[in-house]
């Protein structure tokens, strides 16, 4: 059996560490805002290499509060339009509509899976007021083509983070800290994953750090005293604690995803199924590790059935989902060809070259 992510052996890796910290949160007796997220915002600032890191409950948030940050600052209003790759999770795309913000959606190029840059301009009108980029599967979305564009139009350069912890730009940038503010998700399953729901924003503008700080605390500043319109959206003192020790092997787990990766770009070897282009090592996180597929459905089957266990990400584009009707005529082929045809291997940090000479010998082998 190869399953697709096994989070009981990722989490058994560090383990004693984690069990650790856990307890001693539990025996602390302090479960909130306390010194667990201080230590990881201020670690992880330094990580990524940026001024401001803010925990939140969770990967969306972080960047529904972004907007909204942006929205009380006056940076924004009601009816802007923010440019967003089309291919992406539906959280990117939810949190820009939360905010009353409008998405302008925009294709990718298939051989990278990220938003296509060539693309975005004509797309800008008098309304527009950012660029959301996504670094989708862990793959890096910046280019700076894009760091132009922002200049040129005056526009903000938000990151989707949420699926590339540890990746970098061409500039020896991290992604997290490229652009204006960045929203991070730390779901279990991700490169760096809590045991349950957690996120942070992260930018190194301090107003809109510590408004994005006061909004996700019910919109206080001081207690029983609110500013904003708020929302409770707290990192845990748990999750934080287990970020920190986590935080510490990014670096080496991600080594390993990229050993496994090389290997199936090594060893894959079937006409029915193609991968994205190879990207410098610096510059994929892999997240997932994203193949293409005449016959989709049928490989995913027959891996199943063969003990591999895949996943579809993602089989219904966000334009085609129910919740955006006005959008479900509109025809963007790039990304529905990927919402057809895309199957995620088996990737991680406790994934084993074992585990991948068998994936790639029963690829091979379909017919």
């Amino acid at each position: 059996m190869v399953p697709f992510l096994s989070l009981k052996n990722v989490t058994a890796l560090h383990g004693a560490e984690i069990n650790e910290a856990v307890a001693r949160v539990v025996n602390n007796g302090w479960y909130l805002q306390g010194i667990e997220n201080e230590k990881f915002e201020e670690e992880y600032s330094k990580f990524i290499g940026i001024k401001y890191t803010i925990g939140c409950a969770n990967g969306l948030d972080a960047l529904i509060w972004i907007f909204r940050a942006y929205i009380e600052m006056g940076v924004m209003q009601l009816g802007d339009e923010v440019i967003v790759p089309a291919n992406t999770y539906i959280a990117t795309i939810l949190a820009i509509t939360e905010n009353g913000l409008i998405p302008v959606l925009c294709e990718p190029k298939l051989n990278t899976l990220e938003i296509d840059d060539n693309k975005i301009e004509e797309l800008i009108t008098h309304r527009t007021k950012a660029i959301t980029i996504v670094h989708l599967y862990g793959r890096l979305a910046y280019t700076d083509k894009i760091g132009i564009l922002c200049k040129k139009y005056n526009l903000k350069l938000i990151e989707d983070n949420a699926q590339a912890h540890g990746c970098f730009a061409q500039d020896g940038r991290m992604t997290g800290s490229i652009g204006d503010a960045a929203g991070h998700s730390f779901y279990p399953g991700k490169n760096l994953g809590a045991l349950g729901d957690g996120g942070a924003a992260t930018t190194d503008d301090p107003e809109l750090a510590a408004t994005v700080r006061v909004l996700a605390n019910y919109g206080s500043q001081k207690k029983y005293v609110f500013k904003y319109c708020g929302r409770n959206s707290r990192l845990d003192e748990i999750q934080a604690a287990v970020l920190v020790v986590k935080l510490k092997y990014l670096v080496e787990d991600n080594l390993h995803r990229k050993e496994i990766a090389h290997y199936y770009y090594e060893h894959l070897n079937n006409p029915c199924v193609t991968l994205p282009v190879l990207l410098p090592d610096e510059q994929n996180a892999y997240h997932l590790f994203p193949i293409f597929c005449t016959r989709r459905d049928e490989l995913h089957d027959y891996l199943e059935r063969n003990g591999v266990g895949t996943m579809i990400h993602y089989p219904i584009a966000p334009h085609k989902q129910e919740c955006y009707k006005k959008w479900n005529n509109m025809s963007l082929p790039i990304t529905e060809y990927i919402s057809d045809h895309e199957l995620s291997l088996p990737i991680g940090p406790s994934m084993t070259i074992k585990d991948a000479k068998q994936v790639v010998e029963l690829i091979n082998c379909f017919e």
